[in-house]
């Protein structure tokens, strides 16, 4: 884990998630959502998390893997809409 997460950032546990009755994901990052995730991905995903249920690092990576790269740029201008 070290070689991935070389800033520690995961061990804050930025991410966060919810399983709804109907099998979607939501992530949260902060807690702000950030990201759904639907049928055949969600069902793998909820597959892999309960895999690493008592493994929180692994989990946290896994979400960060599935979200991809969205901090680049334009959470500035998302926030500043929101004032």
């Amino acid at each position: 884990m070290s070689e991935i997460d070389k800033r520690n950032r995961l061990s804050e546990e930025p991410f966060d998630y919810q399983i709804t009755k109907k099998g979607t994901i939501l992530i949260y990052y902060n807690g702000e959502q950030i990201k759904i995730v639907k049928d055949k991905e969600a069902e793998r995903l909820i597959a892999r998390i309960k895999e690493d249920e008592d493994n929180v690092s692994a989990i946290q990576l896994l979400l960060a893997k599935i979200t991809g790269n969205f901090k680049r740029g334009n959470e500035k201008i998302g926030k500043n809409k929101r004032k």
